[in-house]
């Protein structure tokens, strides 16, 4: 195989269909981006959900030996074995709770470190320790709109130092996500489409403009790979120009968007990382852009490619 054949036709393809390359570029940048806010988005309500819990759930704190919350519940001091079993039966025998979950001091203040500032839990005179954080039950109810009765039984046994109920906050916070991530995804697959059908159209003129080099080639013996190379190469370098500029926009979003704007005046919410932001770009469920860029290309050329050789 000639390599230098491939690439003066790949130099040539380029140079003669370049405003079409470009639009598949552009559309492909574009509809990548949304695809990678999608699931940059999916991802943060993920990372929420595991912090803060949902809107099915409400927070049990349990007494600790300095209450901060000065409960008359915690009058006598730290929650006993006693108290923390009457607690679990009252949470069992609730008909409005599906199940809960108990979490210790040390899995607490883990989390909490992921909001807290790093001042307040480090040095020799941490303000927060492990020791004084409250253990605590996740709670997750059957419905979101029962909880009065749970809440009522709790809130007034000897243990608990307080009931933690952001259903209606939460509620919110994770419907804008939603609207947010199917949002971004349902404009990406408009574009995507728009993408496929320029891509289509791209390969179409290309093949009908090289109709006679197929053709001459087809009658010396060039296989089919050989005459779709070029075409292969031409979708290629556009998905890589394509997936390099949406994958610079997602780097913006998360350095400027996410951490020098959104964790600074949001400091409640955890939020995504660089480690979810290289999921978006390698992930395969969902797949990343830089799986999808090249997919989106290579696969309906490939298609075409060995429809319109066939001279």
């Amino acid at each position: 195989m000639q390599l230098r054949y491939v690439f003066t036709e790949l130099r040539t393809g380029l140079r003669r269909n370049l405003s079409m390359h470009l639009a598949v570029i552009l559309t492909l940048f574009v509809s990548l981006s949304l695809a990678g806010i999608g699931i940059l988005v999916q991802r943060e309500a993920t990372v929420a959900r595991d912090s803060l819990g949902d809107e099915l759930k409400i927070l049990v704190n349990l007494c600790t030996d300095d209450d901060p919350s000065h409960s008359p519940n915690c009058a006598s001091g730290e929650v006993t074995a006693d108290q923390q079993q009457r607690i679990e039966k009252e949470i069992q025998d609730n008909d409005e709770v599906r199940s809960f979950a108990y979490q210790s001091k040390e899995e607490g203040f883990e989390k909490a470190k992921e909001t807290l500032p790093e001042s307040s839990y480090t040095g020799p005179d941490p303000i927060v320790t492990a020791e004084g954080w409250p253990a605590a039950y996740w709670v997750t109810l059957k419905t979101p709109e029962r909880a009065d009765g749970i809440i009522s039984a709790l809130e007034g046994l000897d243990g608990v130092s307080g009931i933690k109920d952001q259903r209606k906050a939460l509620g919110q916070i994770f419907g804008i996500m939603t609207v947010l991530k199917y949002g971004s995804w349902i404009g990406a697959g408009f574009l995507l489409f728009a993408a496929l059908l320029q891509v289509t159209n791209t390969i179409r003129l290309a093949a009908l403009a090289r109709r006679r080099e197929i053709a001459i080639m087809r009658l010396v013996g060039a296989s089919t790979l050989y005459i779709a190379l070029p075409f292969l190469l031409e979708s290629l370098v556009a998905a890589i120009v394509g997936v390099a500029l949406a994958a610079g926009v997602l780097a913006a979003f998360q350095y400027w968007g996410v951490e020098q704007a959104l964790s600074d005046h949001v400091s409640f919410l955890p939020w995504v990382d660089w480690t979810d932001y290289t999921q978006a770009l390698f992930g395969l469920f969902p797949p990343g852009i830089v799986l999808l860029g090249p997919a989106l290309t290579l696969i309906p050329t490939l298609l075409l490619t060995r429809k319109y050789v066939k001279v």
